[in-house]
């Protein structure tokens, strides 16, 4: 019964979480900004830490099942 929850909180931060590091390393590699008004090596810090972080959440949630 409580594995449905951990089945979609897993599969929402994996997809968030791989779609964040796609966006953030196809903009740092065509050297455009990742957020507007923020500074290009801030964002892509910013946005490759929590893409991480993303993705460890959906392994940390795939393995409570």
């Amino acid at each position: 019964m409580e594995s449905g929850p951990a089945i979609f909180a897993g599969a929402a931060f994996a997809l968030f979480g791989a779609a964040l590091l796609l966006w953030t390393g196809t903009r740092a590699l065509h050297r455009r900004p990742v957020a507007h008004g923020v500074a290009t090596a801030t964002g892509v810090t910013f946005g490759m830490l929590f893409g991480a972080v993303f993705l460890t959440l959906a392994v940390w949630c795939f393995g409570r099942l």
